[in-house]
Parts: structure tokens; C-alpha cells; sequence
């Protein structure tokens, strides 16, 4: 997820929400596939919004997969790490970024557990626990090939994993 220009401040609300991205990016992935990248992303104190490319609307099924998926990882308490290198070695060792873009000689790369590891320049918590609960609000579609998702995390127990309704922005 990109720290520059897609978190407004460093609260720690923004920050919970940040780490999530992640998880919802390797989520998006493991359901739809390796053709989901971010296109773009938005972070306030209230939710995040998350914008990737795939080309057609997510089914029902799909939501709650990834949204079961993601708060599954929260209950597992992973630990967030972070480790500096070279890009090359960033993507050698099957980090995600947006590679197009331009980084510095040195990169971050944050991994969460064994579920994401992803070139990022943003704060993250220390533990997924700390996160809450995660629930998709809306899906639709941004703009050609680009789908687009806003989620809270909110207060509750993640052990209930049945997902709820979601609406669509179409």
C-alpha cells in the first residue's frame, strides 16, 4: 500500500486501517489471483478505501471470503516486520509493490506473518490483534478494469467470522 499520498496522517487509527490494506491486497489475491495490483489507495481516520485492477464485479461469495480471510489473519496475531533492502532483493523475495513507480535505492519491505509481504513506505501496528474486526462496506467498480472497495475496522470479537451484507456502488 502506498504511504505517499494515500495516508493523509500518522493517527492511530490511519494506522490499523493502513496495516488492513495489506491484508486486504493478499486477501484480493489468494481469492481473485495474481492479477489483482492497487491502483490506487485512500486512508482516513474513518476507512480506507482501496482501488486494484480486476475486471469484473466481485460476487457475494467472493466478499466474504476475503473479508473472512482478512479477519482470520487479525485472529492469528501475526507480527508486522519490517526489513530494509534493495528493490531487486525486495522482489527476489516475492514482495508486492507497484514496481512501475520509482523507488530510492532502498526500500521497506513489511511482511505480515507468512500472509503478505509488501514494499511500503507507511506506520503499521506491531500485531494484527490489534486491528479489530474488518468489514467490507461496498464494492463497485472505480473506473475500466479497476474495481474499488471501502472497509472499517470495528470494535468485536473476530472469532465471529460469518461475513455481513455488502453493499455495491453500481
Amino acid at each position: 500500500a502506498r504511504f505517499r499520498g494515500g495516508l493523509a496522517e500518522r493517527r492511530p487509527e490511519t494506522t490499523r486501517l493502513h496495516t488492513a490494506t495489506h491484508l486486504l491486497q493478499a486477501a484480493l489475491r489468494s481469492v481473485l489471483g495474481p492479477h489483482v495490483e492497487q491502483r490506487g489507495s485512500n486512508i482516513t481516520a474513518e476507512r480506507l478505501r482501496f482501488d486494484f485492477a480486476h475486471g469484473e464485479r466481485m460476487s457475494d461469495s467472493q466478499l466474504a471470503e476475503v473479508e473472512v480471510l482478512v479477519n482470520a489473519q487479525i485472529a492469528r496475531d501475526l507480527p508486522v516486520a519490517a526489513q530494509e533492502m534493495t528493490v531487486e532483493a525486495a522482489r527476489d523475495s516475492g514482495a508486492i509493490g507497484l514496481f512501475g513507480e520509482r523507488y530510492g535505492e532502498r526500500v521497506n519491505v513489511y511482511s505480515i506473518g507468512d500472509f503478505s509481504k509488501e514494499i511500503c513506505g507507511g506506520p503499521h501496528v506491531a500485531h494484527t490483534s490489534e486491528l479489530g474486526r474488518f468489514r467490507i462496506v461496498k464494492e463497485g467498480a472505480a473506473s475500466a478494469g479497476v474495481r474499488r472497495i471501502r472497509a472499517v475496522l470495528e470494535d468485536g470479537d473476530v472469532s465471529d467470522l460469518r461475513p455481513r451484507p455488502v453493499a455495491t456502488l453500481e
